[in-house]
């Protein structure tokens, strides 16, 4: 277990439990996690489990709201959630039932207000390590993406011409917090290729057409990897905007990966370029 489990001290705090699901709060609870315009309109998302929570308030986001079973919960979130800062709503098993995708997360789950990045709101070293995905749609990809991410220290995820929202609870799952963990930017194919150029950033382009071998390339500098879908790959823009375009050699019948295999396998090379430049160094 990801926490130390503490004796549950909400028993005694609340007199009414939520016991039905037609509770105004719960239906708009359930309107956000299912409906993009509702995180939109409401400027909240909603977090499942503490692991994922303990991230989210780690990376500066505010909670709004905690929904919890209060058989299940412990007292080990108030390490890390001011008490006096959030509302609390006691639900009953059935209710949580509702408003819980898994049966792992610990009796609770908050509603988070937004807080959204933007291109100049990347702080980035000498050296940035970057992965863009352009129009990736799958939420379980996008997430693993960011798990990857996450693991090789990029300084940031840019999901261009995006066809889902970062907080999709899907992606927040899926990542397990890396969402929070890892700078993560929605923008245009174009705005994202004007920011690249303007901070002199390589663009190197997975593709099959008129490519090196990943490990031919140079990532040792300021570098991004810009992935498309597996269906339809990187639009003109990226082709064209590319410095160098490269592959990963498939030496079976099929022609690709998975974009999330292929992401992690092209951040980790760039980090073993790094460390073998720096052991030389």
């Amino acid at each position: 277990m990801f926490f130390s489990k503490k004796k549950p001290i909400f028993a005694h705090m609340f007199e009414e439990v939520v016991t039905s699901t037609h509770n105004p709060g719960i239906k708009r609870l359930i309107a956000i996690q299912n409906k993009s315009s509702e995180r939109r309109k409401s400027g909240l998302f909603v977090v499942e489990g503490e692991r994922e929570l303990l991230h989210c308030v780690e990376a500066g986001f505010v909670v709004d709201t905690l929904y919890i079973l209060p058989e299940v919960v412990s007292d080990s979130i108030w390490d890390f959630i001011p008490r006096d800062s959030v509302k609390v709503v006691k639900v009953s098993k059935d209710v949580y039932a509702k408003i819980a995708y898994r049966d792992s997360t610990e009796g609770v789950v908050a509603l988070v207000r937004n807080r959204q990045l933007f291109l100049n709101d990347l702080h980035l070293g000498e050296a940035p390590l970057l992965i863009v995905l352009e129009r990736v749609e799958k939420p379980g990809n996008l997430g693993a993406v960011l798990r990857s991410a996450d693991a090789a220290a990029a300084d940031a995820v840019i999901i261009c011409d995006p066809l889902t929202d970062i907080f999709n609870p899907n992606i927040i799952r899926s990542s397990i917090g890396a969402v929070f963990s890892v700078p993560c930017v929605a923008c245009s194919s174009a705005d994202c290729v004007a920011f690249l150029k303007d901070n002199k950033i390589r663009i190197l382009t997975a593709q099959l057409q008129d490519s090196c071998l990943y490990y031919q390339s140079d990532m040792c500098g300021p570098t991004a990897i810009v992935m498309g879908t597996e269906a339809t790959g990187l639009t003109d823009v990226w082709r064209t905007a590319a410095d160098e375009h490269i592959r990963i050699p498939m030496l079976g019948k099929l022609d690709s990966l998975n974009v999330s295999v292929s992401a992690a396998i092209l951040l980790f090379e760039a980090v073993r370029q790094r460390n073998l430049h720096t052991a030389i160094e």
